[in-house]
């Protein structure tokens, strides 16, 4: 296994006050990066196959790489400095004015994700920080068993409303109250997480905070067999105290 960098997959999409909690990982391992409403709203679209509308940001970003005969390859999770997140998004393009090339750019986490997301390209993380952040399997595992818990009491709830109604002989639709609960972010155990700072946007920067702070700034391997340390733009994002 190649320990330069470790495959991941965004596994849930939370929702909290002003912010979006997204978790990344894979079957060893789940890490969490808190990303601003906007963007966390674009991942979970992109997650779930929510048809739009109109096309977002990302929708036209990836427009336009198409029309040029672009993709994005991947996208690598590449530092934490701190509370921030790096990332950088590996691009290929080929049309009739040139050769295939391979760009690679800056960006936060958060945009890389949901142009992963939306173009449905691999999300890798570099091994000194999949190593640096806190496991949160278990709070994900708690996540989902509520969310499971609630949609088969709120199942059983409609099944007693249908049969009631069959029995009064009266079809009218009396389950407003069974609607689904959402999740409170408040009585989750997301808060006892060790070294999670809140998340702040900088201005003119480009990273999103993370679950853990880590270790100094390392080179990775992009896959081309280059090193590339020259991160040094980041944008920050803390939740509101």
């Amino acid at each position: 296994m190649n320990r330069e960098v470790i495959e991941a997959q965004v596994r849930a999409v939370l929702p909290l006050d002003g912010s979006f909690a997204v978790f990344l990982g894979n079957e060893d391992k789940t890490f969490v990066i808190y990303v601003d409403e906007a963007v966390g709203s674009a991942i979970s679209m992109f997650m779930r196959g929510v048809s739009k509308e109109r096309p977002l940001t990302h929708d036209l970003l990836a427009s336009v790489l198409m029309a040029f005969g672009g993709k994005v390859d991947r996208v690598i999770i590449n530092n934490v400095q701190g509370s921030v997140f790096f990332a950088r998004i590996i691009l290929s393009a080929e049309n009739q004015l040139h050769a295939r090339k391979v760009i690679e750019l800056d960006a936060r986490p958060s945009d890389s994700l949901a142009l992963a997301l939306q173009q449905g390209a691999p999300i890798f993380v570099a091994a000194h920080v999949w190593d640096s952040v806190e496991d949160v399997s278990e709070t994900l595992a708690e996540i989902e068993k509520r969310s499971a818990e609630q949609a088969a009491a709120a199942e059983d709830d409609d099944d007693d409303d249908l049969d009631s109604d069959d029995d009064d002989g009266d079809d009218e639709d009396d389950d407003d109250d069974d609607d689904l609960d959402e999740i409170d972010p408040d009585d989750l155990d997301l808060d006892s997480l060790d070294d999670v700072d809140d998340e702040e946007e900088k201005k003119d920067s480009g990273t999103d905070a993370p679950s853990d702070a880590g270790g100094g700034k390392k080179g990775y391997d992009d896959g081309y067999g280059h090193l590339d340390d020259d991160d040094d733009e980041g944008e920050e994002w803390k939740k509101d105290k």
